[in-house]
């Protein structure tokens, strides 16, 4: 196993889930209102989504990295461009004040509605192509090992932003205040930007 790919995968992860969406608002009322387990779950299922999608951009990328290798370049500078821009995007934007809608039944409902909500996103494909293309995720040599390494650390990045998230609520319940959740954004966009700086940096190597 590759600890490089894994880190590199679990940082990607992070990073897309920790900016507070209708998601994220969900996983803090659900476990202000049903406890720790409830959020708990309820972000898991979306972190189980991101790893769906980024299978999908991962090994598709692996699948036909012969013929994108040739384009290397410009898929680290389109990559590195969608980086920079996500985390503008990201560093600007202001929590969502309402969570998604959804109703859930138990830790299986929680789990499947938070799934569902996030699977309604097909654009995350495209997103996690570009960041995979960005860091270099061809350099792999078109590995399958290499590419269900990098999957495994987007779902623990993914799932360890949720275990912390609802933790954090957990402790702090009278004090997860809008401007808070405004840093968290912050630090996010921050990363994703020195991700796309990264992919800039490469193209000098």
């Amino acid at each position: 196993m590759s600890l490089g790919i894994f880190v590199r995968g679990l940082l990607v992860g992070f990073s897309i889930a920790a900016p507070v969406g209708p998601i994220g608002v969900l996983c803090i009322r659900r476990t202000l209102a049903d406890g720790r387990l409830i959020g708990l779950v309820t972000g898991l299922g979306a972190a189980t989504a991101d790893a769906t999608y980024a299978s999908v951009a991962g090994f598709g990328i692996t699948a036909i990295s012969g013929l994108l290798l040739g384009g290397q370049l410009w898929l680290r500078l389109v990559g590195g461009a969608f980086l920079c821009y996500l985390g503008v995007r990201t560093f600007l934007s202001r929590p969502a004040e309402r969570p998604a809608t959804a109703g859930g039944l138990g830790v299986l409902g929680a789990y499947g509605s938070a799934l569902a909500l996030t699977l309604t996103n097909p654009a995350t494909i495209l997103s996690f192509a570009a960041i995979f293309a960005g860091l270099g995720a061809l350099s792999t040599g078109g590995s399958y090992r290499a590419a269900a390494e990098l999957v495994g650390g987007v779902f623990t990045g993914s799932a360890l932003w949720w275990v912390i998230l609802s933790s954090v609520v957990t402790l702090a319940r009278a004090r997860t205040t809008p401007g808070a959740l405004r840093w968290v954004n912050r630090l996010s966009g921050a990363i994703l930007l020195g991700f796309g700086a990264l992919a800039f940096a490469s193209l000098l190597v």
